[in-house]
């Protein structure tokens, strides 16, 4: 093996282990960022690519031919995968049609699969009926648009996943189960039971463990079509399995992820304990946002998920990556003003001198009309 080859190796493995670190400082700080994902990342697939490298220097034919089927297999799975997506899409969006309501929120699978299989024949349109320039712009600025959705999609897919390596101590003084809404005016969803019987599994084991009682807020306003306050209701149910009515508190006001923790922080504070240790309990795809609305009402909180039927994730899943979104509207604004410079930039390059001209000419009018 070459003095060289053997130093890039050396070389690749310290640069994974500094990203493994920086990602494990910023991670353990606070598990809330969003840039944790982008440092894991770079760890991930530069540990993947030594690793590779490495097993090819050792030039054992056993060892190599076996590996490298295996990473073919699984390139080759990835493939078929995105080929199929909007197919993936339109099979989800089936189901989540016959289990669930069919809500804007329930159908995101569904207007994105579509949107897929349309892409192909919009391109076309465009080239076919459109001038140079403009049939570059239309197409170039979209997928600028869409890689950049998908590189924060990914990012956000990969603090959520690393946000549920999560084993709280048992030692907690409260447990904050988040509402979500309720059937018939009264009754606790399916959904919502999750969340809750999560939260008496972690009180009752607590318990059995250290004999230590946490206080469980249930927290859940009344919305415009519900008889009882979610938290009235979420209180009622987890009563009645297993949790002691003396450690359970039925938060009655919040209307959002934000209020849910903004109240039950004051609850807490209410009671006066030294420096409470509290964790909060929702579905596993929410977890991630709501323990970024309680770093914001200053609640030292890390979340417990609860499961969430595999059919409702896709569409769950998308929908907390537009709200997180959302949440950095303006920063995602710029960033697409910028990618529409890019490629009108582009375009221009690109396009006939003449269209170029004449774009030029249409402006100067516009500018002078003004």
């Amino acid at each position: 093996m070459a003095p060289n080859y053997i130093g890039y190796l050396k070389f690749g493995w310290l640069f994974c282990l500094i990203w493994l670190v920086i990602f494990l400082f910023g991670y353990l700080r606070d598990r809330t960022k969003l840039r944790n994902g982008i440092w894991f990342s770079i760890f991930f697939y530069s540990f993947w690519i030594d690793l590779g490298l490495t097993i090819i220097a050792t030039n054992n034919d056993k060892l190599i031919y076996p590996i490298g089927l295996l990473f073919i297999f699984f390139l080759f799975c990835i493939g078929i995968a995105f080929a199929l997506q909007a197919f993936l899409l339109l099979w989800n969006a089936a189901i989540v049609w016959r289990r669930e309501s069919h809500s804007p929120a329930n159908m995101l699978t569904l207007y994105l699969g579509i949107i897929i299989l349309l892409m192909p024949f919009a391109e076309r349109l465009i080239v076919h009926h459109l001038p140079l320039f403009w049939s570059n712009l239309l197409i170039t600025f979209p997928v600028l648009c869409i890689a950049y959705a998908a590189f924060w999609f990914y990012n956000y897919l990969t603090v959520l996943v690393l946000y549920q390596f999560y084993w709280p101590r048992y030692n907690k003084d409260f447990i904050i189960v988040l509402g979500a809404g309720l059937m018939n005016g009264d009754q606790v969803t399916p959904l919502l039971s999750q969340r809750i019987d999560r939260g008496i599994k972690f009180y009752q084991k607590q318990l059995k463990k250290k004999n230590k009682r946490a206080k469980m807020i249930l927290s859940g306003g009344q919305g415009g079509d519900e008889t009882v306050p979610e938290g009235e209701a979420m209180r009622k149910y987890a009563v009645a399995h297993g949790a002691n009515p003396n450690d359970a508190i039925a938060e009655a006001e919040s209307k959002t992820t934000l209020q849910n923790m903004q109240y039950s922080k004051r609850i807490i504070d209410s009671l006066k304990i030294d420096k409470p240790k509290t964790i909060f309990v929702t579905n596993n795809y929410h977890t991630f946002r709501a323990a970024m609305f309680a770093k914001t009402v200053g609640l030292k909180a890390s979340g417990l998920g609860s499961r969430t039927a595999r059919f409702f994730l896709p569409n769950a899943v998308m929908r907390e990556y537009i709200a997180v979104v959302n949440r950095q509207r303006k920063v995602h604004l710029v960033m697409i003003i910028g990618l529409f410079l890019l490629a009108l930039l582009f375009s221009l390059l690109e396009a006939e001198p003449g269209s170029v001209g004449h774009m030029l000419q249409v402006f100067q009018q516009f500018i002078d009309h003004l």
